[in-house]
């Protein structure tokens, strides 16, 4: 029977009413309002702290101006730059401004130009990152130093505004104890002069050594609303990712261009099929690079292992994706005469999602010489140019692996698969090239979404009409089924020669960390778990619909893919509230967003808006005008109706509501 091998190692509540708020008197009735265009201008001075929130904008697709303080003959900052008319109307060119710090201007013109800015126009403002002083309304710091492992509290004045999307908690990161990674301040507000209209409102707190202070609050004066963070940060760090959609929305006030989601969908490939495992006493995975008489137990769920994937599912309200091989079915039936693990799949069929993976895992890329290691191409002797799988191979693994499907009235889509490795795509250094057969197979089988590895190709790509979605590996490796030899790789690949390791760590510095040998017992769960589901995090909170993958191998025996999963959805649903679940789909629908999202930040010019799109707010109306082929990501506040009356805008997510349009576009916003 056919056993799968493959190289180891490819592996804040705004402010419900969008109008701008004006200082001084009243205008008639019949006048216009100010129109507010939806940009966000950010003044950088290189540090972390800003960059972070610039990171979170591009990620929403928040079109964003970068002002580099650094950068020589950078544009200064006027009423000029800031504001013009636009048919006789004042015009604000950003409806919110992002700075370093609370004047981080040499020439105190801008400063000033900026607050008037922001007082004329009701426009908000966050400081990345101060000094607690009276000039954010806050007392001198009770507490300085690292925040390295906090749990911060979101107050109940944060979690009814912009940051209602998340549950209370939110954790600093500590991820190597000899490094200090996040510096900050505890301090207290100053005390409210109401009647001077000077407040201080904590979105967020937390106790340090005994010293309880704000990290996270706005400063409302003169007219002005400025979120003040006194807390160091960078975009990959988890107090980053969890707080950065709350600030987009105070800054603001809920209503911007822009769409947010946090994606989890998980394949499991080979499933039917066995998979080799990797051999503990010789470091390498038989039919890969063993030497010849090395053999090691295939590794193939069974009837529990499905019932028990279906469970888990119910508990954690999430769906599988399973990558099937019908020639994994058949070969197994043709052998034992009965296959349980079939017939429990097929009992279960309705609960899980379904991928095609081709019918018999077949390597559809170049012609293989698996005589060397690592394999190379076979090349013709005569021109030396690389072999080919031909294109009808191609299109019987995929179309065959239809019909297995069929035969059995499995529920499988057929405009998607999934390849076995991802082959017949280029794989550097043996196959510099896409089989030039695959583009006309794909599209003789009408395929329209083919998956890639993230970590080869993290962008997606066409392919004739078909586009490429990239999956992420997860670092449970596909001939793995016990927690001691994922261990034993792991320690393979990422530890030195001198500790028992290949190298690879020490050969590929740029990209490889070389660690201390784990535990063979203890490493999975104290270690490898932790560490991936950081990686995993940063994608599921990163707007990121690219889907993860994993192996049938991971989920038997000892089924490790499972306290990786709950390990990732723990922290999760630890940090966000009910109201913003994990979006979980199918292949055929994170396609389509991950495509939308690339079409719009290439609409964007360096992530700013171009002359091809407008968009505004003014009088409390919402309005956007695009190209009739380009579809917008807008995110409004409940409440937001279409046009001057319609039915309920978009879709609810986070505590708001979002969608993309295309065209011409008008919102109302809840109290116009």
């Amino acid at each position: 029977m056919k056993v799968i091998r493959r190289p180891a190692l490819s592996v804040l509540f705004g402010i419900l009413v969008a109008a701008a708020l004006i200082v001084g008197p009243p205008r008639p009735a019949s006048a216009a309002g100010p129109r507010i265009d939806l940009q966000v201008l950010v003044v950088s001075d290189g540090g972390a702290s800003v960059s972070a929130v610039a990171e979170r904008l591009k990620a929403e697709g928040v079109p964003y101006k970068t002002v580099d303080l650094n950068a020589p003959g950078r544009p200064k900052i006027n009423a000029g730059f800031l504001s013009d008319t636009v048919g006789g109307t004042p015009r604000a060119k950003y409806q919110a401004v992002v700075l370093p710090n609370a004047s981080p201007f040499e020439d105190a013109a801008e400063m000033k130009a900026v607050a008037d800015y922001e007082a004329k126009f009701g426009i908000r403002q966050l400081d990345a990152y101060v000094y607690p002083n009276a000039q954010v309304g806050m007392n001198a710091p009770g507490y300085s130093g690292q925040l390295d492992g906090i749990v911060a509290e979101v107050t109940a004045a944060g979690r009814g505004d912009a940051l209602r999307y998340l549950r209370g908690p939110v954790r600093f990161n500590d991820l190597a104890p000899d490094i200090n990674e996040s510096y900050g301040f505890l301090a207290t507000p100053l005390p409210d002069d109401k009647a001077a209209g000077r407040t201080f409102k904590p979105f967020m707190t937390a106790e340090v050594q005994g010293v309880t202070g704000t990290l996270a609050g706005v400063y409302t004066h003169d007219g002005r609303s400025e979120m003040v963070l006194t807390y160091s940060a960078n975009h990959e760090q988890w107090q980053s990712r969890t707080l950065g959609h709350g600030l987009i929305t105070w800054l603001t006030k809920g209503v911007h261009l822009g769409y947010n989601r946090n994606y989890l969908s998980v394949h499991v490939d080979d499933v039917f099929m066995p998979d080799a495992r990797w051999s503990t006493k010789d470091n390498c995975t038989p039919g890969e690079d063993c030497p010849d008489g090395v053999t090691t137990p295939d590794i193939r769920m069974t009837v529990d292992d499905a019932a028990y994937a279906a469970a888990w599912q119910a508990d954690q309200k999430i769906k599988l994706d399973m990558a099937y091989n019908g020639a994994g079915s058949d070969e197994w039936t043709k052998e034992h005469g009965f296959d349980l693990l079939t017939t429990g799949l097929l009992a279960l069929k309705g609960q899980f999602r379904w991928l095609n993976h081709t019918y018999a895992h077949e390597f559809l890329g170049c012609k293989q010489d698996l005589k060397v290691r690592p394999w190379r191409c076979v090349r013709d002797p005569d021109s030396d140019e690389i072999e080919y799988v031909d294109e009808d191979v191609i299109e019987q693994q995929i179309n065959k692996n239809l019909e297995w499907a069929d035969e059995h009235d499995l529920p499988v889509p057929p405009d998607d698969v999934v390849t076995g490795e991802h082959s017949g795509l280029r794989v550097l250094p043996q196959q510099p090239e896409d089989n030039p057969n695959l583009e006309p197979a794909l599209e003789e089988t009408d395929i329209t979404w083919l998956a890639g590895d993230a970590s080869r190709e993290p962008a997606s790509r066409l392919i004739g009409q078909a586009r490429t979605l990239p999956r992420h590996p997860m670092s449970v490796y596909f001939n793995v089924a016990k927690e001691a030899e994922e261990v034993d790789e792991y320690n393979w690949i990422h530890t030195r020669r001198s500790d028992g390791g290949s190298g690879l760590c020490e050969d590929h510095p740029d990209t490889m960390t070389c660690i201390k040998p784990l535990d063979t017992e203890t490493g999975y769960k104290s270690y490898i778990v932790p560490s991936d589901t950081r990686i995993a995090l940063a994608h599921v909170t990163g707007n990121d619909p690219r889907p993860h993958y994993a192996h049938q191998s991971n989920i038997t025996e000892d089924r490790i893919l499972y306290p990786l999963l709950n390990n990732v959805l723990g922290e999760y649903r630890m940090a966000f509230a009910d109201n913003t679940p994990v979006v979980n789909s199918s292949m055929a629908t994170l396609g389509p967003e991950l495509l939308r999202q690339d079409l719009w930040r290439a609409a964007l010019k360096d992530g700013a808006m171009n002359g091809d799109v407008t968009a505004y707010v003014q009088d409390g109306k919402v309005t956007v005008n695009g190209p009739d082929d380009l579809e917008i990501p807008i995110t409004a506040p409940e409440g937001t109706r279409d046009g001057s009356g319609g039915g309920t805008f978009g879709q609810a997510y986070a505590g708001d509501r979002s969608a993309y349009r295309s065209g011409e576009v008008t919102l109302t916003v809840p109290g116009a």
